[in-house]
């Protein structure tokens, strides 16, 4: 017959996924030859069952595995229920004091009805001189002070009461952001035959939702260089705390597609009518439906040695890499985030001035980079740095070794766009009947940073659209780098510290007859 043992283990490596993460627990525990049912239990209730793997070492044979609920008068977190039974002994010591507060405020109205009664008795009393005014004087005194000592006594319970309260909020707090309130927990049931007497360890890892890690970056422009720190922000809320131990950072997404996605026909066919007024739209509201499942689917001494940067080994796969960060990482089971470094990465860069006046006056450096490293760089926010000057975030994409990106890194004022119209008229040609529009813009471009700058500088020419409006007699200079069917014109201007320039662009439209143009701005 089998004897049951409960194994008590610790974390020793965790595997971190963009949405879970792999834990690994391991134990010992001195067994004698026969048939033993071990159980590793206070596991975390949301773990995939299917993910539970066991090994370890000994004389023994795992003949079964199975996976079980405990179930828990209360929550086995040692920090949770520390802070349970502290906000429960607030709350009585809240409910006493207010229970003292009730007795105090009984006695406060208890002597003023005995002040209230006696105060016409003893007046009737010393009307007819068969009270002394000493006696009188006396009685009030002794009332006096003992309203006195009560409300003195109700003040004291208002502070401790406050006291208490503020200490009570502060460990609710603190309770309501724990993870793993609930009192059950998942036990691995471990069916093992052991050979012989002696020491058995078992390892056991399992995947747990509820973690996951996110990049960061710091893009850090100095000169012609951009320095891009990785940094892994690291969160779970998985019901147990991960001590220091060995952590893992994955690019690999588990429980990401199982098959390959398979496609459907493409029909196209005649559109409805739209339905009458009132009419049920049944049909519509199951097309859509249909769509949306789809869509769904788918600074020190100049002698002072300069700080070296620690980052994480990588070790790059077929699919994905596996980071593992220069030192134990603990975790706890909190939801805040935890930083570590990843890679720091040194980078060419190839910058350019880019303007769009007509929609702002800002004037944006851009950085065009290649990816010359071995890491497949995740999206994420990134912090822009100019030197040591914090400039703002933007996003970065994800961005492949080999692969060539432009980074927008931020506003720089020292290059200015100003942008005027110039010329504007409107009125009917001299022959026929058609109206005119004449616009003609202005661009002034200038170089403060004192080196030289090349601006790539964005505008427009409207597109008619309709066979009654022609886009007529435009005039361009200098001649754009590019012009598209769209309308977009690109100049690519070299300016010299101090140098400036000027763009101009003009243009006529032509309205037929009985055309109402819209669209049309100055």
């Amino acid at each position: 017959m089998a004897t049951s043992e409960e194994l008590d283990t610790t974390i020793i490596a965790v595997t971190v996924y963009p949405g879970q993460a792999r834990v690994t627990r391991r134990g010992g525990i001195a067994l004698t030859s026969g048939r033993h049912t071990v159980l590793v239990g206070g596991l975390p209730l949301g773990l995939d069952r299917d993910s539970v793997r066991v090994n370890g070492l000994g004389a023994a044979t795992v003949s079964g595995v199975d996976v079980l609920t405990q179930r828990n008068p209360r929550t086995p977190d040692a920090r949770i229920a520390e802070l349970t039974d502290r906000r429960d002994a607030l709350s009585r010591a809240l409910l006493e004091l207010e229970d003292a507060d009730t007795v105090e405020q009984s006695r406060a109205e208890l002597i003023g009805e005995v002040v209230r009664k006696s105060g016409s008795t003893y007046a009737k009393a010393f009307a007819r001189q068969t009270i002394e005014p000493v006696a009188l004087s006396g009685l009030a005194d002794r009332l006096g002070d003992q309203l006195s000592d009560v409300l003195g006594r109700r003040r004291d319970i208002a502070d401790r009461r406050r006291r208490i309260q503020e200490e009570h909020d502060e460990v609710v707090r603190e309770l309501s952001g724990q993870h793993g309130q609930q009192p059950d927990r998942c036990a691995v049931a471990v069916e093992l035959e052991v050979a012989q007497d002696g020491d058995v360890e078992l390892e056991v890892s399992y995947v747990v939702g509820g973690a996951s890690w996110t990049p960061s970056y710091d893009l850090r422009l100095e000169g012609q260089s951009l320095r891009l720190t990785w940094f892994a922000m690291i969160t779970q809320s998985t019901g147990e705390d991960w001590p220091e131990c060995p952590l893992q950072l994955s690019t690999a997404r588990p429980a990401g597609t199982k098959s390959i996605p398979e496609l459907d026909p493409w029909y196209l066919d005649q559109a409805a009518p739209p339905p009458a007024p009132g009419a049920p739209a049944a049909p519509r509201m199951q097309r859509m439906a249909m769509t949306a499942a789809a869509v769904a689917a788918d600074a020190y001494g100049a002698a002072a040695p300069v700080m070296e940067t620690a980052v994480a080994e990588a070790e790059h796969g077929t699919v994905a890499t596996t980071y593992r960060p220069n030192r134990p990482v603990a975790v706890p089971a909190d939801g805040t985030a935890h930083r570590t470094m990843v890679a720091v990465v040194d980078l060419d860069a190839t910058l350019d001035h880019v303007a769009v006046p007509l929609r702002s006056q800002d004037v944006y450096l851009r950085a065009t980079v290649t990816n010359g490293s071995d890491h497949a760089l995740l999206p994420g926010r990134a912090a822009l740095f100019h030197d040591a000057e914090f400039v703002g975030s933007t996003r970065l994409e994800p961005w492949a070794p080999g692969e060539e990106l432009e980074l927008t890194l931020g506003v720089d004022d020292r290059v200015r766009v100003e942008r005027d119209l110039v010329r504007r008229k409107a009125g009917k040609s001299v022959l026929g009947t058609a109206r005119r529009q004449e616009a003609e813009y202005r661009i002034k471009v200038a170089n403060h940073t004192g080196r030289p700058a090349k601006v790539t500088v964005v505008d427009q020419l409207p597109v008619p659209v309709h066979e009654g409006i022609e886009l007529r007699d435009v005039r361009i200079s200098p001649e754009p780098a590019e012009r598209t069917d769209l309308g977009e014109l690109t100049w690519k201007l070299p300016l010299d510290p101090g140098q400036s320039t000027e763009i101009t662009f003009g243009f006529r439209v032509d309205v037929a007859k009985g055309i109402a143009m819209s669209g049309w701005r100055d």
